[in-house]
């Protein structure tokens, strides 16, 4: 049986460059760091985002960009102070797709290295009640 949501993992270029997004963006706190060690398949770091593990691997990024993507809950009245943290790294920023009414705001951008992140303030529960209504 499925528990939950063990890590997610990116493929980064820079493993410094990606820690510094991470810490800025997220909050998120350096939790290890293999240094020049390989425990894996190449140097690597571990982050928590309010409880959330993520590792970044040293490696090729992505090639090209995607809709792919890892949404974050986050709430409405934060929203704003997560834009301005995005913007002021100057990462790419996608234009703010058309919405139902109710099933809450979402903000996409990219990552250095063509991940793509939604920051978003509605529930599943939330899209699926604006889905009926609909």
């Amino acid at each position: 049986m499925i528990e939950g949501l063990s890590h997610i993992t990116f493929i980064v270029k820079d493993l410094d460059r990606t820690s510094d997004f991470l810490t800025s963006v997220f909050e998120a706190k350096e939790i290890y760091s293999s240094g020049e060690k390989k425990h894996s398949y190449s140097k690597e770091k571990y982050f928590l985002v309010n409880g959330l593990w993520f590792a970044i691997m040293e490696g090729e990024p992505l090639s090209e960009k995607t809709y792919n993507h890892v949404a974050l809950k986050v709430a409405e009245k934060d929203l704003e102070q997560y834009i301005e943290r995005v913007e002021s790294l100057g990462l790419e920023v996608l234009d703010e797709r058309s919405r139902i009414n109710g099933e809450g705001k979402s903000f996409y951008f990219y990552d250095y290295d063509n991940h793509l992140f939604e920051l978003h303030t509605g529930t599943l529960e939330h899209r699926m009640e604006a889905y009926k209504k609909s």
